[in-house]
Parts: C-alpha cells; sequence; structure tokens
C-alpha cells in the first residue's frame, strides 16, 4: 500500500507542477494586460489633462529637449493615435489613412481595411481639387500607359507571327501578315547564306594554316633526322676508332711503323 501511495504521488507531483506553471502564465499575462490598460487608461488621462490645460492657457505644446524623454512621449502618443485610427474606423466606418515619420525616419501607417493609400489619395484629389503629382509625374504616367499599350500590340502582332489567334484578322490582315512573313523568311535566307559564305571563308583559311604548320613539320623533322645520321656517323667513327688494335694505331714517335708493319 505504502508502494503504490509513493508512486501515485510521484504521478500527481508532475500534474502539479504543470498546473502551477500554467496558472503562472496565465497571471503573466494578466498582469501584462492590466499593465497595458493601465497605460492606455494613463494616456488618456494624459491627453485630456493637456486639452484641459490648453484650454485653460495653462500649458505650452513645445520641442521635448529630452531625447529619451522625447522618444517615450513619441512612442506613447503614436500607439494612441494608431489606436484613436483603429476605433473610428471600426465605430463609424470611416475610412481612415494615417502616416508618421519618427525623428529617426522610422514610418508608421495604417489604413482602413476596406480602401487602398492610392484610393485615399485618388479621393482626396478630386475632393480637394489639389494637384498631387506635378507635371513631370502625369507625363510619366502617360508615358508608362504609352508603353504599355505598345508592349501590347507588340505581344498580339508577335502571336500572329507564330500563328497564334489568326481567326479574327480579315482578308486585308491575313495579308499583311504574309508580306511580313516572307520578308522575314527572306532575311533569315540572307543571314543564312551569309553565315555559310562566312563558314567556308574560315574553312579555306584553316586549311591553308594546315598547310603551312605541315610543311614547317616536315621541314623539321627532315633537319632532325640529318642531324641523327650525322651525329650517327660520328658515334659510328668514334667506336671504330676506339675498338682497333694497339698495333694499327699510329704513334707520334714512331711515324713510320705502319709502312715497315
Amino acid at each position: 500500500m505504502k508502494l503504490m501511495a509513493s508512486s501515485q504521488t510521484r504521478r500527481i507531483e508532475p500534474l502539479r507542477g504543470v498546473r502551477s506553471e500554467s496558472k503562472r502564465q496565465r497571471d503573466k499575462k494578466e498582469e501584462e494586460e492590466e499593465e497595458e490598460e493601465e497605460e492606455e487608461e494613463e494616456e488618456e488621462e494624459e491627453e485630456e489633462e493637456v486639452v484641459r490645460d490648453m484650454g485653460r492657457g495653462k500649458i505650452e505644446i513645445k520641442r521635448i529637449e529630452n531625447s529619451s524623454n522625447r522618444q517615450v512621449t513619441y512612442s506613447k502618443r503614436k500607439n494612441g493615435i494608431l489606436k484613436k485610427a483603429k476605433e473610428i474606423t471600426v465605430l463609424c466606418d470611416a475610412q481612415v489613412s494615417l502616416i508618421i515619420f519618427a525623428a529617426s525616419g522610422k514610418m508608421h501607417d495604417y489604413i482602413s481595411p476596406s480602401t487602398t493609400l492610392i484610393d485615399i489619395l485618388e479621393r482626396y484629389h478630386k475632393t480637394s481639387g489639389k494637384r498631387l503629382w506635378d507635371a513631370k509625374h502625369e507625363n510619366l504616367n502617360s508615358e508608362i500607359e504609352r508603353l504599355k499599350k505598345e508592349n501590347d500590340n507588340m505581344q498580339i502582332e508577335l502571336r500572329h507571327l507564330k500563328g497564334d489567334d489568326i481567326n479574327s484578322l480579315n482578308y486585308k490582315e491575313l495579308m499583311a501578315l504574309e508580306e511580313a512573313l516572307e520578308n522575314g523568311l527572306l532575311s533569315v535566307r540572307e543571314k543564312q547564306m551569309e553565315v555559310y559564305r562566312m563558314i567556308r571563308r574560315n574553312d579555306k583559311i584553316l586549311e591553308e594554316e594546315n598547310r603551312e604548320l605541315n610543311f614547317l613539320w616536315q621541314q623539321r623533322m627532315a633537319v632532325e633526322g640529318a642531324r641523327e645520321v650525322e651525329n650517327g656517323f660520328e658515334q659510328s667513327v668514334r667506336d671504330f676508332n676506339s675498338q682497333m688494335p694497339f698495333a694499327f694505331r699510329v704513334q707520334p714517335m714512331q711515324p713510320n711503323l705502319q709502312e715497315r708493319i
């Protein structure tokens, strides 16, 4: 019985540890949520207080000199503005576009899910009548549209040259297509003949160079062969002289020895 109780205790202890860990995580999450709610409440209270003070003329809005305090204030106010933008989008079915640039250059933005930035800018342009783009940008847009149309036409012509989508062409268009294909075929044949002549010209040059190399090689082999024959003859003479009997060798002190023998 004691063994069973101890084993059950060992099984229960890990479960307790898991439950306690889960409880700690829930408590931590609740604490974080409470802290966020407190920060939001503090921000709202600060905003309301600033508005009241501004109405009474008691506070002056000016640049915060301390960089750390300025960054903290920016982060809080930025989060508050983004939150308000989301709230007005949901509560009032409004279309909101918000862009914020920090002093460091980092951007934060918010666009209502029901619209896009381009739509917002176009509506602003039409409603306010203000020119958002200068003449240079408008000309650039016109040039882009022209190039798009030109590219589309070229794609259609390319499909026609491949034989695709020609059922919609009339007789005149088919004749023009046939003429374009014949001209293209003629150009291809002319280029083919030009390449063929160039290949033949290169072949002749290679053959001539090959003959010259063979001639030089034969001359070199002939010279080396003659040199080998000459060297072999000299070696034979030296070998013959080394093998002659002593008696037949001419001595400097007895010049008439061979005659007497």
